[in-house]
């Protein structure tokens, strides 16, 4: 039976775990780490680096590594907060022709969902490799106030990278589910996220 991976895709780090033998297990990545950065760089020789080579030479070539972009995906130009966002951000946005956001990397123009999809092709790579077959499907968390734009954007990012997004859950959700897991009392839990 193929696995489907849990994927934490978040604003500065991201994770990829399985279930085996009943219990979840964060997966290390090429790297050898359980977090990936979430950032993705074209190079100054037009390289495309996704992760921690994208991280080592993000004060070099700020330009051209976008971070953070999950606080943009699924929002538009326009929102107040890509707004306050586009002040700090080193990288160019733009507003797209539907009125989205757009950001500049090397000569292209990306959206939010192709750079997060890039984020998990890698988290996908990752976890097939250490998995040693392929991996088709995926459950991605999003923070508890993303919109249904934000959601909606967030799945489609999933599918560009090649996953059958099965369920979008929310963070402080995925955090009480792992606890919750082979507990036989019933117990009241809080979750702050």
């Amino acid at each position: 039976m193929a696995k489907i991976i849990g994927i934490d895709l978040g604003t500065t780090n991201s994770a990829v775990a399985v279930m085996e033998g009943g219990e979840p297990k964060v997966l290390e990545n090429h790297e050898g780490n359980r977090t990936t950065p979430s950032m993705v760089a074209v190079s100054k020789s037009g390289e495309r680096l996704v992760g921690l080579l994208a991280k080592r030479q993000a004060v070099t070539n700020p330009q051209n590594t976008i971070f953070s972009v999950k606080r943009l995906i699924g929002r538009k130009f326009r929102d107040p907060e890509v707004q306050r966002d586009k002040q700090w951000l080193p990288y160019e946005i733009r507003e797209s022709s539907s009125g989205g956001v757009e950001v500049k990397m090397g000569d292209r123009w990306y959206t939010p969902e192709e750079i997060s999809a890039m984020i998990l092709g890698k988290l996908k790579s990752d976890a097939e490799a250490r998995l040693g077959t392929s991996v088709e499907e995926a459950v991605i968390t999003v923070p508890a106030y993303f919109d249904d734009s934000q959601r909606q954007a967030t799945k489609n990012a999933g599918e560009i990278a090649g996953l059958k997004v099965r369920r979008i859950v929310n963070e402080p959700t995925a955090a009480s589910l792992a606890y919750g897991l082979n507990k036989k009392k019933k117990k009241k839990i809080v979750v702050y996220d």
